[in-house]
């Protein structure tokens, strides 16, 4: 794919987001923060341990200290190569020695502490063993909204992967799709994908027919047909940043009914991004997309939430459901995704990522809506 490399995140950047979350860990009355290996690691400090195992990794934050990365003494090497090593201090341990002891002395012996959702449990375990009076919150519970707002450069690397996830669509709608089996569409994607920049796959579904009618699918072995409705839902991570788009495509000619429940998902997601707007809560887009299905008929075929975030993983905080009140804020990135799914016969979804900017929402993805007819 043609276009700049984009720039690489900094030593600064990553204090800054580590400073951040110390003090949204402070407004949640946390005494700090513990962080695994995993895409919270990832964001806060740009390492990504070689192999995660059985010994201790962990990013430990907390006010008024600097930063440590306790880290085995066999992987400092590579930790001292991270983007952000420099805003961190390292502190490694040598097999033999306990690395809960080490961590323990970094820590509030009575403290409550948000910890990574990815935490192995022999990790919080062994924490608990070397500081009885400690407690602990997943961070998904404590600050779900860690990640969820992106700086400007992280937008631009969500702009460039739905850019990209768009460019392999314009070529996967000119593949032959009749008498081919869901598999081969679905690694043509996966090609497609890595052609235009994807460093990592995570899913290409490819529901033909009935299967259409499964969100989450993926691909089988069932040869595509004329006649079929086609759901195309795909995405991975382009320079660490992730896609996700969904569109529904048919071979040859749709029915009437087909071209009406296409209609109706259209404009349910036209709906869903309409809703998008600053103080917004995530539930408004959910039902704003919810009562286009609904009012035409076909709510109890519209059987998942509205979309989800994405930022360092392609599934993430906000999520745009019923009963979630969290508020959006200008720099939120989610899908908007609402779908018909008519059990043993066909499935209609269209997916779009949105990010919300200061007057309303502005589209990640840009592929025509409307129906798509392949061969």
């Amino acid at each position: 794919m043609t276009g700049s490399t984009p720039a690489p995140f900094t030593a600064a950047d990553y204090r800054a987001r580590m400073e951040r979350a110390v003090r949204s860990a402070a407004d949640a009355g946390l005494a700090g923060l513990l962080v695994a290996p995993g895409p919270d690691m990832v964001w806060l400090t740009g390492y990504t341990p070689t192999a995660v195992t059985e010994r201790l990794t962990l990013l430990v934050l907390a006010p008024g200290r600097d930063p440590v990365l306790v880290v085995p003494t066999l992987e400092a090497p590579d930790a001292e190569q991270a983007a952000g090593a420099a805003a961190l201090t390292l502190r490694d341990w040598t097999d033999g020695k306990d690395p809960y002891a080490v961590t323990a002395g970094l820590l509030d012996d009575r403290g409550r502490f948000g910890i990574s959702d990815n935490t192995w449990a022999m990790h919080l375990l062994g924490l608990q063993r070397a500081l009885p009076g400690t407690s602990y919150a997943s961070l998904t519970d404590a600050l779900p909204m860690l990640r969820a707002v992106k700086d400007a450069a992280e937008l631009e690397l969500l702009a460039a992967a739905g850019a990209a996830a768009d460019l392999a669509f314009e070529e996967i709608r000119k593949v032959p799709f009749a008498g081919r089996r869901e598999s081969d569409v679905g690694q043509d994607l996966a090609g497609l994908l890595r052609r235009f920049g994807h460093s990592q796959v995570d899913f290409t579904i490819v529901g033909s027919g009935p299967n259409g009618a499964n969100p989450h699918h993926e691909v089988g072995d069932r040869v595509i047909r004329s006649g079929d409705m086609v759901v195309l839902d795909f995405g991975g991570l382009k320079d660490g940043y992730g896609s996700d788009t969904t569109r529904t495509v048919h071979v040859g000619e749709p029915t009437e009914e087909e071209r009406r429940v296409h209609d109706v998902v259209r404009a349910a997601q036209e709906a869903g991004f309409q809703a998008v707007r600053p103080q917004a809560a995530c539930q408004e887009v959910d039902r704003a997309a919810r009562a286009v299905i609904t009012d035409a008929g076909y709510g109890e075929y519209f059987i998942h939430r509205t979309g989800h975030g994405i930022g360092v993983t392609t599934h993430e905080p906000p999520y745009m459901i019923e009963g979630e009140e969290q508020p959006l804020v200008p720099g939120m990135c989610f899908s908007v995704e609402p779908g018909i799914y008519l059990p043993g016969r066909f499935g209609v979804r269209i997916e779009d990522i949105v990010t919300v900017t200061a007057d309303g929402g502005r589209r990640l993805n840009d592929t025509t809506r409307e129906m798509v007819i392949v061969e």
